[in-house]
Formats: structure tokens, C-alpha cells, sequence
């Protein structure tokens, strides 16, 4: 379809026009085989985890009980985009409504938010666990390990409510045309039909706060690790209390590396595909890795998945 008949299409719905990935059919079928497959796997891989630490009494500590739920977590956060993606790949018009377009916004970026918090957590929980090693048990309760995870949903879905709700409420210009996969602040309010500075910034400010302050503290908490790691007289101990903490640093570095190069400067500051590509990254890619990266590294999660199964 070329861009003459997307405006005019553009002109007649009440909706905008998600161009997603678009290519040759031929392509389209690729990707569109590719996305599927990852988001089976996806769902697969964390459920595995999942059913494991439900499953294996071994794994009844608040270190897997944020592992079962940060994976429970991505499988919904996966699954606010990808099914619109498959769809939209074979889709003549490409059409999301104004409501769909802003209930996917809104809960993919409650979700992402929330995975930023449940990232500090649970490095919180690593801290203490090597840290405070004799206190841990008192102080990482089931109580406090199910406040902070409440804690974590319900930031994460009240952070954007107020902006979200704002941007909803604002007049778009025709052509409604959304050049990306996903509802996003940065090509939605290129949409309005006057500029909305101030807006632009409420969201960069909200992204980078929700960015910066957990990967600091991510950050200071291993820090803090590290020396502890470094003062442990045994090699078996180090390599045990690194194993540990590897597979969350990985799943840190590669969640924040991408989300910080889209939303810590102005949303309208990005081209189109590069946009795609490190959304598509940190939105898909990265909750696919994510159970391998924990399965792999983990002696106790690789017996319990060996069992769930059989």
C-alpha cells in the first residue's frame, strides 16, 4: 500500500494507522514466522520458570518467588505488542482504534515500569542474601517480599496514569499515521495537531526518573556486592555468589542498555527505525533471553526445570 492511499485511508477512520514492518511480502512472512516462534518461546521459557518455582519446594525463597513473578511479568509484557505485531503483518489497512491504541500504551509502559522496579528488588535481595548473609532471613520475610512486589505493581501502573490520560485527550491531525509497532508517546505527540512541549518533557522527565533512580540503586547494591564477593577467602564462594548475581546483571544490562538510548532524551528525538529496533530489542528480544540467561547460569533452576518437564 503506498502513502498516498494510507492518507487518505488515514482521513477516514477513528483510529490511527500502525505501519509496523513494512516490506515485501516476502519479508513480511519471515518476519512474521520469526515473531512467532520468539513469542512461543517466550511464553514457554517463562512458564517453565514459572511452573518450577510453583512446583519445586526448594525454590520457595523470595529470591525465586521475584523470579517467578518478574517472569510472569514479561510473559504479559510480550504479549501487549507482539499479537498486534502478527497481526498487523497480514493487515491491508493496519487500523488500531483510538481506545486500543491508548490501552496498549498504557499497559505496555505500566508493565516496563514495573519491570524496572522489580529489576531493583531483586537486586535488593541479592544484596542482602551475600550481604547480610546471618539477617537475611529476618528481614527478607514473605511479608516484606510480597509488599515489595505489591509495591512494584501498583507503582508501575500508577507512574504514567496522569500523562497517559493527558495525551488521550488531545486533538490528532490527520494523517493518523503511527510509523512504528507500538503506541508511543514520541509518534503520538508528533500526531497533535499543535505542539505540546511541556508534554514532551513530562514524559522525558518520567522516564528518566523511572530509569535512573532503579539503576542507581541497582547499581549502588552491587557495588556493595562486589566488595563483599571480594572479601569471601574461598574460590568456590566467590564463583558461587558471582554465579548468582551474573544472570541478573546480564538481564540489567541488557534491559536498561536499550531502554536508556530511547527514553532518556526528548521522545521526538528518534528516527522511525531506530525507534523499531531498540524497541523491539528491549520489548521482545530481551524477555525471550531472559529465562535462558536465569535457567543457564542456576544449578537449583536447571534441576527444577529438568523435573517440570519430565
Amino acid at each position: 500500500m503506498n502513502i498516498f492511499s494510507m492518507n487518505n485511508i488515514s482521513t477516514n477512520i477513528a483510529g490511527f494507522l500502525l505501519l509496523g514492518f513494512p516490506c515485501h511480502r516476502e519479508n513480511q512472512i519471515l518476519f512474521f514466522s520469526l515473531l512467532l516462534i520468539i513469542y512461543i518461546l517466550t511464553l514457554l521459557g517463562n512458564g517453565a520458570i514459572i511452573s518450577a518455582v510453583v512446583w519445586d519446594e526448594k525454590l520457595q525463597t523470595p529470591m525465586y518467588i521475584l523470579l517467578a513473578n518478574f517472569s510472569f511479568l514479561e510473559i504479559w509484557y510480550v504479549t501487549t505488542i507482539i499479537p498486534n505485531m502478527l497481526v498487523n503483518f497480514f493487515s491491508e489497512t493496519k487500523v488500531i482504534s483510538f481506545s486500543g491504541c491508548f490501552l496498549q500504551f498504557y499497559f505496555f509502559f505500566s508493565l516496563g515500569i514495573t519491570e524496572c522496579f522489580f529489576l531493583a528488588i531483586m537486586a535488593f535481595d541479592r544484596y542482602l542474601a551475600i550481604c547480610r548473609p546471618l539477617h537475611y532471613p529476618t528481614i527478607m520475610t514473605g511479608h516484606l517480599c510480597t509488599s515489595l512486589m505489591i509495591s512494584c505493581w501498583a507503582l508501575g501502573f500508577l507512574w504514567y496514569l496522569v500523562p497517559i490520560i493527558i495525551i488521550s485527550q488531545m486533538s490528532f491531525c490527520d494523517p493518523k499515521i503511527i510509523d512504528h509497532f507500538v503506541c508511543d508517546p514520541g509518534p503520538l505527540l508528533a500526531l497533535t495537531c499543535t505542539p505540546v512541549p511541556m508534554m514532551e518533557l513530562t514524559c522525558c522527565t518520567l522516564s528518566s526518573l523511572n530509569l535512573f533512580a532503579p539503576f542507581g540503586f541497582i547499581m549502588g547494591s552491587y557495588v556493595l556486592v562486589l566488595r563483599a564477593v571480594l572479601r569471601v577467602p574461598s574460590t568456590a564462594g566467590r564463583l558461587k555468589a558471582f554465579s548468582t548475581c551474573g544472570s541478573h546483571l546480564a538481564v540489567v544490562s541488557l534491559f536498561y542498555g536499550s531502554v536508556m538510548v530511547m527514553y532518556v532524551k526528548p521522545t521526538t528525538g528518534h528516527d522511525s527505525g531506530t525507534q523499531k529496533i531498540v524497541t523491539l530489542f528491549y520489548s521482545v528480544v530481551t524477555p525471550f533471553l531472559n529465562p535462558m540467561i536465569y535457567s543457564l547460569r542456576n544449578r537449583e533452576m536447571k534441576d527444577a526445570l529438568r523435573k517440570v518437564l519430565k
